[in-house]
């Protein structure tokens, strides 16, 4: 009888067991978190104050002075205040990594600075504090930086990386493309980042 009782507790605990899910530890947590607010790359748009709300229906890409990215093509649209529309390559970020909705351009700059996170330094402790720039510099030559500053757009040390889904969230771009973005665009530019 003890033998029928301690059976069926086995078999018993074995079957809750079968349902339980394990889960490895979640090795992005607090990768943006230590700007200790707003996390632009969770599942809702960016604040208010950042730009103008995401928008119930998508707007058309052939509105003037406005980014499209486009991320299953790897694609961003520019159409230029005259109605122009060029066309770049672009990486995008890794599946966890992407944000989509509607901001704008906040700033500019030509050589920037790359500064990991200290949670990204954490993961890999040979990352300095900051990466000068030069061909070294993740960000390449020039960066437009869009929402609270954490996203951007920028060209990159790795062309390769071109036409896949290889960023922390950020849109790469080959060099010739982001230095002529660069020159067009300007603060408070509309961007719309699209699935």
């Amino acid at each position: 009888m003890k033998f029928l009782v301690l059976f069926a507790t086995v078999l018993l605990f074995a079957a809750f067991q079968a349902e339980a899910q394990i889960y490895g530890p979640y090795d992005d947590y607090g990768d943006y978190g230590d700007y200790g607010y707003y996390d632009p790359y969770g599942p809702y748009g960016p604040p208010p104050d950042y730009g103008e709300p995401v928008p119930q229906r998508q707007p058309r890409t052939g509105r003037s002075g406005t980014i499209v990215i486009a991320t299953r093509e790897h694609t961003l649209v520019y159409t230029t205040p005259q109605g122009e529309q060029l066309a770049y390559p672009i990486a995008v970020g890794r599946q966890g990594k992407r944000w989509y909705g509607t901001t704008h351009v906040t700033s500019k700059r030509k050589y920037p600075e790359w500064r990991p996170t200290a949670s990204m330094r954490q993961k890999n402790p040979r990352l300095p504090m900051v990466v000068r720039p030069g061909p070294s510099n993740p960000l390449g030559t020039r960066a437009i930086y869009l929402a609270d500053g954490l996203l951007r757009i920028h060209g990159t040390n790795d062309p390769s990386s071109i036409g896949t889904n290889a960023s922390s969230g950020c849109f790469r771009m080959y060099r010739e493309d982001v230095e002529e973005l660069y020159e067009m665009v300007r603060p408070g530019t509309r961007v719309i980042v699209r699935r």
